[in-house]
């Protein structure tokens, strides 16, 4: 007889495991499956943002923010260096071992919310007695059931047509962040947040970098007045950035990788650079899943349907994370997590899209939360602006990083917060103030009228609440 449970988790990413945790936590007995392997063969619990995504670039891009700091900035703190090097393993090889304590981290919380864990893949395998068999293929394979199903196994780079990922010179974001030493010439194939943070990381450590977007806008998904303070940023820095371009052929070879495309007016050119990498999107991960056997209903696209609950057309079956739709981010996926496990035990899980935040980890960093200028202007309704520059803020000049701004939108009438825009240092943590106030329907008046320390980079954002309506004290 197989092995029965409450909930079984397939996937062990951010919305899996943290499903699985709650789950426990409220009581069930609970199960998660995960394949990922480290390089010993050992389970490595965390899906794609610890493994190849969110924490080894963060990683990566640390290190060679503290290179970029000392080639070209300790001097203005008066601090020397003579012989500057960098060692590409060891800034590699400490990726690798915050990667692991990630992982150990995940194994440790399993066991102390009693989530037992089977490392393999999880498929269907057939409805039965009210719940459901699924298939652990891993070491050994067995059959485990359970009553109520959450799967979140996540998402899969997109490779362009007719170019597959070899990770030796065209790369996915995964051999993006094992390159063993810094190339001389890199190619971009997107400028998305892989591509733009990937992209800064070797460009930081002395490649030249060239990105290619088939888009004619930069960063279509930000608000445009803060877009164009990030291009002019970046390339400033020395990314270059072509726009409105058509990819060819591209051939690899022993030398590198040729990139053949037509520029936005009209030219044709050839990149020739060391490594290529591809960050054109990501697609929903349903291989080997066995969705027919169960008849799980999928999209166009092959992500798992599901309604505003994570419900799938399967009672009892469930979906969160990159493997639905809304967009790929590890904490929307954590917080569909909770909300389904919440849901289970009859309680009234939810999760707020329009309150998610979105953070690319470039430098200046930006952050945003709740709709744009041009969202606001396509649906015609009144707003108010207030805009603050971080040149204009002490503790920024401090730190010697007065690029970027704090853009606050709020509703022309009710003075309610619709959505705050950063670009400059730290905004990863500036904006998480502007996702509590918008949870709490706060108007930029409540925001202008609290006091903010002095001097910390977060008085910024009090001030653009205050050009909200018109009267910053320090701009």
């Amino acid at each position: 007889m197989s092995k029965q449970f409450d909930v079984i988790v397939i996937g062990g990413g951010p919305g899996g495991y943290i499903a699985a945790i709650r789950a426990a936590q409220l009581g069930f007995s609970v199960a998660c499956i995960d394949e990922w392997k480290n390089a010993k063969g050992g389970p490595a619990l965390g899906g794609t943002c610890t493994n190849i995504g969110c924490i080894p670039s963060k990683a990566l891009l640390q290190s060679s923010e503290h290179y970029e700091q000392a080639a070209h900035h300790f001097g203005d703190h008066g601090i020397t260096l003579a012989d500057l090097k960098i060692d590409v393993p060891t800034m590699v090889s400490r990726k690798d071992t915050i990667v692991k304590q990630n992982n150990d981290g995940i194994v440790y919380l399993f066991k102390k919310n009693k989530v037992t864990f089977f490392h393999g893949r999880g498929s269907f395998v057939a409805a039965k007695d009210g719940g459901y068999e699924i298939k652990v293929a891993g070491a050994a394979e067995e059959i485990i059931s359970g009553k109520q199903i959450i799967v979140a196994t996540g998402s899969n780079a997109r490779p362009l047509p007719g170019t597959p990922f070899d990770e030796v010179n065209v790369l996915s974001n995964d051999g993006a962040l094992r390159i063993g030493a810094v190339p001389k010439k890199l190619g971009v194939i997107g400028s998305g947040v892989i591509g733009l943070e990937m992209g800064s990381v070797w460009r930081r450590l002395g490649a030249d970098v060239t990105i290619l977007e088939g888009l004619p806008t930069f960063l279509g998904v930000v608000d445009q007045q803060i877009a164009k303070e990030v291009h002019k940023a970046l390339t400033k820095q020395g990314l270059k950035i072509e726009l409105g371009v058509k990819v060819g052929e591209i051939k690899t070879g022993k030398k590198g990788v040729s990139i053949a495309y037509v520029t936005a007016k009209g030219e044709a050119l050839t990149l020739n650079v060391d490594k290529l990498i591809i960050s054109i999107g990501r697609t929903a991960n349903t291989i080997g899943l066995n969705t027919e056997a169960v008849g799980l209903s999928l999209d166009e696209r092959g992500a798992i349907v599901v309604d505003g609950e994570c419900k799938t057309n399967l009672p009892g079956v469930w979906a969160v994370g990159d493997v639905v739709r809304g967009p790929m981010l590890a904490h929307k996926a954590e917080e569909e997590g909770v909300a389904v496990a919440e849901r289970i035990a009859g309680q009234h899980g939810h999760v707020n899209f329009n309150t998610i935040p979105w953070v690319i980890y470039t430098s200046p960093e930006i952050a945003w939360v709740g709709q744009t200028e041009e969202q606001l202007k396509a649906e015609g309704r009144a707003y108010k602006s207030g805009v603050f520059p971080f040149m204009a803020n002490g503790r920024a000049r401090a730190l010697g990083d007065t690029t970027g701004m704090v853009k606050m939108l709020a509703d022309a009438a009710t003075d309610e917060i619709l959505g705050v825009h950063i670009v400059g240092p730290m905004a990863s943590e500036l904006i998480a103030e502007c996702v509590v106030a918008m949870e709490f329907r706060a108007s930029s008046e409540d925001i202008a009228r609290i006091c903010h320390a002095h001097p910390s980079l977060s008085e910024a954002t009090k001030e653009a609440a205050l050009a909200v309506d018109k009267r910053t004290l320090n701009f």
